[in-house]
């Protein structure tokens, strides 16, 4: 069920969005309220499970992960043992960025980030020789066109709340 938001608690989101890092005062300043009803409403969205955690991002080319894969994986397998089996080894490895499960021909896309196309070959080997696979494409990203954690924010009547000025930073 999602969580009932009003516009103070969206404005609130949306800096938290854009700089995790403001203090609460310059977030207070910037939504129109005050410190402590701030505070008390971040601490119950806490709690609510509407804020999961704080991060912070990285770039990944300065850490020399310069190569970004996705990869579409299609089994023959559908039984809970290999499925047990094959999220175990997607979730033990740091170079997975995404996992989700499709709707459709293709079973799985993974968001891998590697330093190379050797790196990925690495990774592909270390998979399929942890679990059995039909068939994978792996897909080389060759331009990151827009990348985002933001999510949107809009009100019960579809309109955006106030404009922040962008990256998320949540």
């Amino acid at each position: 069920m999602a969580a009932r938001l009003d516009d103070l608690d969206r404005r609130i989101l949306g800096e938290l969005q854009d700089d995790a890092s403001q203090s609460l005062d310059e977030i207070a300043r910037k939504v129109g309220s005050s410190k402590t009803p701030v505070w008390n409403r971040i601490r119950k969205m806490r709690e609510a499970g509407v804020i999961r955690r704080q991060t912070v991002l990285l770039e990944a080319e300065a850490l020399g992960l310069e190569a970004c894969f996705f990869v579409l994986i299609r089994t023959s397998e559908h039984e809970a043992d290999w499925q047990a089996r094959f999220l175990r080894a997607v979730r033990a490895r740091p170079e997975v960025l995404e996992a989700h499960r499709l709707a459709g021909d293709i079973d799985y896309i993974l968001k891998v980030r590697v330093t190379n196309a050797r790196a990925y070959d690495t990774f592909y080997q270390a998979l399929i020789s942890e679990v059995k696979i039909y068939n994978v494409t792996a897909l080389l990203s060759m331009e990151e066109i827009k990348f985002t954690t933001a999510l949107s924010l809009e009100t019960e009547a579809g309109r955006p709340p106030a404009a922040t000025s962008g990256g998320a930073r949540v």
